[in-house]
Formats: C-alpha cells, sequence, structure tokens
C-alpha cells in the first residue's frame, strides 16, 4: 500500500493514478507493480495485432517489452484525460503497427532487390496464424470439432486481414474497448472508428465465408 493511502483504495483506477503519483513523486520501485497490472494485456493487445500464433510470440514479446520501455519513458505526458489502460493499450498499439509497417517496407525493399548481399530479411515478421492462441476444451466431442473448426476459419481470416483492420477488431472485440476508448487509442474520430469498425468486420465475416466454401471440384475426364 502506497504511503498515505486508505486501506481500501476506491478501486483499479484510484490504484492506478496513486502508483503514477507515487512514480512522479520518485518512488521508481512503483514501476514493478503498474506494469505488472498490465503486462499480460498489452501482450495480449500485442500477439493478436500481429496475428498470433508461435511464429508471433517472440515478436509481441519483444513489442511488449518496447511498448512498456515507451510507457516508462512517457508517463510524464499522461494527462489524466483518458483512462491509464487506454494511453497504455494506444502505445503498445502503435508499437505494433509502426513495427508492422516497418516489416511492409522492408519487404518490398527486398522484392527491388533480389540480389542485395549483407544483411537481408527474414518472413519472420509475417503474419502468422491466430489459432494457436485460441482456447481449447468444449463441452462434447462433436461441438469440440465444430468450435475448433471455425475458429481456424477465423484465425485464417484475420490472418488475411490489413493489420489497422486486425488492430480495431482486437480493441473492439478482444479487449473490449468502447469506441470512445478506441478512439483515443487510433488517434482518430468516433464516427470514423464505427465506420472502419464495420468495414473491418465486414471484410472478416467475407474472408470467412470464403474460406468456408468447398473447394471446386475438377470437371471429370
Amino acid at each position: 500500500m502506497l504511503p498515505g493511502e486508505p486501506p481500501n483504495p476506491l478501486g483499479d483506477d484510484a490504484r492506478e493514478l496513486a502508483l503514477v503519483r507515487a512514480i512522479r513523486s520518485g518512488d521508481r520501485a512503483r514501476w514493478g507493480e503498474l506494469l505488472s497490472r498490465y503486462q499480460d494485456r498489452l501482450y495480449a493487445v500485442c500477439f493478436r495485432t500481429l496475428g498470433g500464433g508461435n511464429r508471433a510470440q517472440q515478436h509481441a514479446a519483444d513489442l511488449c517489452h518496447d511498448a512498456m520501455v515507451k510507457i516508462m519513458q512517457g508517463l510524464d505526458s499522461f494527462d489524466g484525460s483518458s483512462k491509464l489502460s487506454t494511453w497504455m493499450i494506444r502505445v503498445a498499439m502503435n508499437t505494433c503497427l509502426s513495427w508492422l509497417r516497418a516489416q511492409k517496407h522492408r519487404a518490398h525493399a527486398s522484392l527491388d532487390a533480389p540480389h542485395q548481399t549483407g544483411e537481408g530479411y527474414s518472413d519472420s515478421g509475417r503474419v502468422s496464424s491466430v489459432l494457436d492462441s485460441l482456447p481449447a476444451g468444449e463441452p462434447s466431442a462433436a461441438s469440440n470439432v465444430e468450435r475448433t473448426e471455425q475458429r481456424r476459419r477465423v484465425a485464417r481470416a484475420l490472418e488475411g486481414l490489413d493489420p489497422e483492420q486486425r488492430a480495431i477488431l482486437v480493441l473492439r472485440d478482444l479487449q473490449g474497448l468502447e469506441y470512445d476508448q478506441i478512439a483515443e487509442v487510433l488517434g482518430t474520430p468516433v464516427g470514423t472508428v464505427k465506420s472502419r469498425l464495420f468495414r473491418a468486420r465486414a471484410a472478416l465475416r467475407a474472408a470467412v465465408e470464403t474460406l468456408e466454401r468447398p473447394a471446386a471440384r475438377p470437371d471429370p475426364a
């Protein structure tokens, strides 16, 4: 408990603001408690934004670490006009999107110079399937098979979405942020958030429906 803090804080928001005040007053030891509250959530944001799966795990861990460093360096810029959690998620999301844009730029550069020697670019930044991150275990074997297949289709569909579309779905449908919070994270008006979310969900739905269509069989000879 922070010095002078009442035994029962008013809630998480009050506790976090108390931690921020303590850190700004020079109690750097409180960083551990503050970051531990959000480490898993920030990792989930990074992991999902990258697409999920085994190949995204290491990148998500690195980007989550980078985001937390930026949070530590930029805490003085937090003015309290939004929830602390919203501000921290914005830092993590921007870190991931910037990394994805850099990977896309590098991929284009490698295509323009296929015979370039020296440091090359691997495909380690390619967005992979989110299937590994989806929970397992269902009430019955039949429903388990059906739901697992549906999750597999959704995972493949998410993988093919534009990173910005995937990001807004992560914020709304996985993190549960309200429209105004998403607007703060993305730096866009609420109306733009709603229209982008509508398009992202439509794109995901279309991608899933495409995957659900049976493959065309060749005509018999």
